[in-house]
Order: C-alpha cells, then sequence, then structure tokens
C-alpha cells in the first residue's frame, strides 16, 4: 500500500475511469477531479468534461467509492486554448488544442490545485509510460501502438513528470475496456472521445466564424494565376482537397495558407511534399537537447507515421529533414522527436519547405515568429 495521494483527471470517458480504479487498486489515496471547461453559454450534454461527462465521471467515483469534486476552469480555458484556437486559424495556420490543453490545463493548473490539496501525483488515462532513469524521468510510448498519445504530451518536462503518473500505459485498449467491464464501471461502453472536445459537433468552421470574421479573398496556383475565390482562411487547411469549389481537370489541393495576402494557394498532389520543416517554441523532455542526433524519427501529426529525421537545432529552433518527403506539413501542428520507444520532446512546426522548392529557396515565411 502506498497510500500517496492522487488526484486522477477524469474526463468521463473509460480511460480515466480505469486509471482511477488502477490506482486504488494499487493503494493510492484517489479524488477524482472533472474540469469545467466549456464556456458557460456552450454547454452540452456529450463530449469530453461536457455535462455529461460530469455525471459519468461522478458514478465512476461513486462506484469506486473515492470523492469527486468538479472544478471550474472556464476562463483559464477560454484564454489558453479556445483564444489560441481561432486565433491561429486566422493566421493561416493549423493548432492542436489538445496539446495546448494538456500544456496549459492539467499538467500546469490542475498540478497546482492538486499540490494545494496536498496530492502527491496527478494522473490521467493517456496511453504513454514514464520510467524513472539516474538521469532523471523519460517519457515513454504506450505500448499499444494504436492508441499511444505520447504524442500529446512532449511540452512536459522534468518538474511535471515527478508528479505524474500514467497507469494505463503498460495496457492495451482492449484490455482497459475488459477490465472496465469486469469492474461494472458505467464508463466500460464508452465511446472515444473526439479530436476537439469543445466543438461537439465537429464543425469547427462555424465555431471559428462565430469568433473571428471570414474575409473571403483570390484562390491562386504555385505561379499565382488567380483561379478562384476563397470564403476566408480559416475555413481551410493545407492538405484539403475537397470543398474548395474548383473546376480542374487535375485534384487540387491546399498548399499553403497566405494570411499576409489573404492568399489560399493550391496545387497537385505532389507539391504538397516537403522536405524540410522548421519547428520552434522547442521543449525537450530531459530539459536539454539530446547530444546525439542519430537514430531519431518524428511525426507531424498525431495520425501520421513516425519517419526518419535528421535535426539540426538552431537558436531556439530546428531544422527537420526527412529521408522521404512529407505530405501536407501544416504550420501550427506539432512535430515530435522519437529516439526508439522515448520521446524526446518536440516543437510547433513554423514553416516547411516543398519538394519543389530549388536548393537555395526560403523557407515559406510563417505569420507567428518563433
Amino acid at each position: 500500500m502506498t497510500g500517496k495521494r492522487v488526484v486522477v483527471a477524469m474526463s468521463g470517458g473509460v480511460d480515466s475511469s480505469m486509471a482511477a480504479a488502477i490506482l486504488k487498486e494499487q493503494g493510492y489515496q484517489v479524488i477524482g477531479v472533472t474540469m469545467q471547461i466549456w464556456p458557460q453559454d456552450k454547454q452540452a450534454a456529450g463530449g469530453c468534461c461536457g455535462l455529461g461527462a460530469v455525471e459519468d465521471a461522478r458514478m465512476v467515483a461513486h462506484k469506486l467509492s473515492i470523492p469527486h469534486y468538479v472544478m471550474n476552469f472556464r476562463k483559464i480555458f477560454t484564454q489558453t486554448v479556445i483564444v489560441d484556437f481561432y486565433k491561429e486559424y486566422s493566421q493561416g495556420r493549423t493548432p492542436n488544442p489538445c496539446i495546448r490543453c494538456n500544456q496549459y490545463i492539467k499538467f500546469d493548473v490542475l498540478l497546482h490545485r492538486a499540490k494545494e490539496m496536498d496530492a502527491d501525483f496527478i494522473a490521467t488515462g493517456h496511453y504513454g509510460r514514464i520510467k524513472h532513469s539516474p538521469d532523471g524521468y523519460r517519457l515513454l510510448k504506450g505500448v499499444d501502438p494504436a492508441k499511444d498519445q505520447s504524442y500529446f504530451l512532449y511540452t512536459l518536462g522534468q518538474k511535471e513528470l515527478c508528479h505524474l503518473l500514467l497507469p494505463l500505459g503498460n495496457l492495451h485498449k482492449a484490455e482497459v475496456r475488459k477490465l472496465a467491464a469486469e469492474l461494472e464501471l458505467p464508463t466500460a461502453t464508452s465511446p472515444d472521445s473526439q479530436d476537439i472536445c469543445f466543438i461537439p459537433d465537429g464543425d469547427y468552421r462555424s465555431f471559428i466564424a462565430a469568433y473571428i470574421p471570414l474575409k473571403s479573398g483570390d484562390i491562386v496556383d504555385t505561379h499565382g494565376n488567380i483561379i478562384g475565390r476563397h470564403r476566408g482562411l480559416a475555413a481551410y487547411t493545407v492538405g484539403q482537397r475537397q470543398g474548395l469549389g474548383l473546376a480542374s481537370d487535375r485534384r487540387l489541393y491546399v498548399i499553403k495558407l497566405d494570411a499576409g495576402s489573404n492568399r489560399l494557394i493550391v496545387g497537385t498532389e505532389d507539391q504538397l511534399l516537403s522536405r524540410k520543416l522548421i519547428a520552434c517554441q522547442l521543449n525537450w523532455v530531459s530539459g536539454k537537447a539530446p547530444g546525439v542526433f542519430t537514430g531519431i524519427t518524428a511525426k507531424i501529426r498525431y495520425g501520421s507515421p513516425e519517419v526518419a529525421v535528421k535535426l539540426s537545432p538552431g537558436n531556439g529552433t530546428t531544422e527537420v529533414s526527412f529521408l522521404e518527403p512529407q505530405r501536407a506539413i501544416a504550420p501550427g501542428q506539432a512535430a515530435v522527436f522519437y529516439q526508439g520507444e522515448t520521446v524526446l520532446g518536440g516543437g510547433i512546426i513554423e514553416a516547411s519547405k516543398t519538394k519543389q522548392e530549388g536548393k537555395h529557396a526560403k523557407h515559406q515565411v510563417a505569420t507567428i515568429p518563433c
């Protein structure tokens, strides 16, 4: 029996429910906390941390005989996640709000609240692992390759990892559901959460339009020829093919969103390929850049495969070169770096260099400096 106190972030899903159950079984003093993050005028029954999720978490806590609290994080969530989300889109970028929520809400605000409750740890239902070594704490991939969520955790550092527990890292999702059913948890069959918890219907374009005006502009090809009109850059993302409203004998894709001139640049699928990217706002899990930049792989979005890369660090940035060109690299997304099963860290994609650009071509200019 450890007897140590842990605050579990309970989102109302099966993963966080089982995280709480496992830790209680291991002898921790478990406290369940559900974060209210939805703007009060946009409350909904479904979705992560919505009204329905609060009730589900409460039922699980009752089943496990653990205390459960609801904490109001609406204001800080709006300031750090929602505002950033629509501002990034307004500048032609594609943000990842889940990463930002982890960084600023779960592993900052919630961690501080947990310490105020005299808790030794916080815990989440993420599929990742933490290992202590002589050099400090290491962040590892979850053992289930289909559910590994270490990509979303790259902003963690030593001061967070020493207070974090990830009970599901050594389990596969099927095992988690089986265990939840055996414990008769109310969330055993609940569906997996969606990518953007604060947009329950998935219509991010309408969500953004409620916050910022969409200004129409020209659609141009890679030679600068005007071939159509767009309805507002925030309605598009790099790699998009559907909904462009163009008549062409070729399949055209969004290559770049030029916020400076309010132009949407489109091209062929081959023109989506990039050889390099620049990442900024870097975080290294160990607290410092790795000493050896060999044997490193990277993911340029959560759903993309890991690919071999070469890193060339600069002043607060790193150039990432791919052995094989990558498709649809979107500024605003995160590039996360791995060495085997270890998460080295990552950064925000600032710009990319396409396969067609010449040796001395400049990187595409991004809208927000590192």
